[in-house]
């Protein structure tokens, strides 16, 4: 089994970046190899509704100038998918809800392509507006079909600073947890 992150923080050694290896430390412990995916530089662009992915139904998006295609192929081939973002004025990045709109277009588009896969979203925040860009990340999992675990809290750590979400401890053990169950969710249902 294997599970693909998705960082869309434009600092790819940031506090999303630690919260999702946080993440996946139960998954690689439980057997379950995991990659993570920067968007940080990657030119990631807004979906221009086209609707070429309807149109031409080959699992990809005609915008070939970013590493979507790429990211979406590696999704395919997944069982589980975690997205991680810092708050942004009360939501994710501009990249990561580019990323939203055009894999979620394409996927829909291709006969539900993430239908019953395992996903969760993790939301690093200074202050506030964290639950409206985890709602977010879990909007975009349950218009997929993708099947969402909880965990002991909701999926957000507090910190500014690169690193600082390191001394949330609360934060920190809900992400282990996360991963406990995203690993467990997956033996049960990939397994």
């Amino acid at each position: 089994m294997n599970l693909i992150a998705i960082n869309g923080s434009p600092r790819p050694q940031g506090n999303t970046s630690l919260l999702l290896e946080t993440v996946c430390e139960p998954l690689e412990a439980a057997g379950i190899s995991t990659r993570i995916v920067q968007l940080a530089g990657s030119g990631m662009r807004g979906c221009t509704a086209c609707m070429k992915c309807v149109e031409n139904k080959n699992r990809r998006c005609i915008i070939d100038s970013d590493p979507l295609n790429d990211i979406l192929q590696k999704m395919y081939n997944a069982d589980g998918v975690l997205l991680g973002s810092p708050t942004y004025f009360a939501d994710v990045t501009a990249e990561m809800k580019a990323f939203i709109d055009r894999s979620g277009f394409v996927c829909r588009a291709n006969g539900h392509l993430l239908r019953r896969k395992v996903g969760a979203g993790v939301v690093a925040v200074r202050r506030g507006g964290s639950m409206h860009a985890l709602q977010t990340l879990q909007n975009y999992f349950l218009i997929n079909e993708v099947i969402v675990p909880g965990s002991s809290y909701w999926n957000i750590a507090y910190g500014r600073n690169a690193g600082e979400v390191a001394n949330d401890t609360e934060g920190m053990d809900t992400m282990r947890r996360l991963g406990e169950n995203i690993a467990w969710l997956m033996d049960k249902v990939c397994g």
